[in-house]
C-alpha cells in the first residue's frame, strides 16, 4: 500500500478522503481578519469546558457523592439530660411566649439535632442520620401539639422537633440564672 505522508503518528493512505484538506495545514488569519475578530482562538486552559456540560448518567456523581456522607446512630438521651433539656426549653418558652416578647428578647441560641437519612439508595435510611447544628434567634417554643422549636436564622426559619434536640446552647447565659429565685 502506497502511502502519501504521515497522519499524526500514522502514515497516510493514498486514498484518505480529506488528503487535500490536511496537506493545506492549519488556516492562519491576519491579525484584524473579520473572521479571527468574529471567533477569537479559545484559550488552552478553557478547551476542557467544551466538553464539562456531558453527563454520560444523569445523577451518577450526586449517587456517589451521598454515598460518602457519615451517617450515625440516634443519641438517646437519659432521664438527667432530657430533665436538663426541658428545662432550657422552658426557659425558652418563657422568654419568648409570643412575637413581641421573643423580638425585644432576641433570644440567640445554638441547637444541635438529629436529621435522619433521607437517601433511599442508602443503608442508613430510616435508621441512621447526621447531627447538625444550627444557630438563630428563637421565635417560639411551641409545646401545645407540635412539640417544635422554630428557629430564624439566616436563611430562613427552620423548625425543630424536640425529640430531635441533643443539646442546646446560648451564649447569652440564660440558662445559667436559677429562673425560679428571680421570680418575684
Amino acid at each position: 500500500m502506497m502511502t502519501a505522508g504521515m497522519v499524526g503518528y500514522m502514515q497516510m493512505p493514498l486514498n484518505f478522503k480529506y488528503k487535500d484538506v490536511f496537506l493545506k495545514g492549519r488556516p492562519e488569519h491576519e491579525r484584524w481578519d473579520s473572521f479571527l475578530i468574529k471567533h477569537p482562538p479559545m484559550p488552552a486552559a478553557k478547551w476542557a469546558k467544551i466538553f464539562s456540560p456531558f453527563d454520560a448518567l444523569k445523577g451518577f456523581s450526586e449517587a456517589v457523592a451521598s454515598k460518602e456522607i457519615q451517617y450515625v446512630q440516634k443519641i438517646e438521651l437519659d432521664d438527667d439530660e432530657k430533665r436538663d433539656l426541658g428545662r432550657k426549653l422552658d426557659v425558652l418558652h418563657n422568654l419568648t411566649w409570643n412575637g413581641r416578647m421573643a423580638r425585644s428578647n432576641r433570644v440567640m441560641i445554638s441547637v444541635k439535632y438529629f436529621v435522619p437519612c433521607t437517601d433511599r439508595d442508602s443503608f442508613s435510611f430510616g435508621t441512621k442520620g447526621q447531627y447538625k447544628e444550627l444557630q438563630g434567634m428563637v421565635l417560639r417554643v411551641d409545646t401545645d401539639v407540635e412539640l417544635t422549636l422554630a428557629l430564624q436564622t439566616e436563611t430562613g426559619k427552620v423548625l425543630i422537633a424536640f425529640d430531635d434536640i441533643l443539646e442546646i446552647t446560648s451564649c447569652q447565659e440564660i440558662f445559667d440564672t436559677d429562673w425560679e429565685l428571680e421570680a418575684p
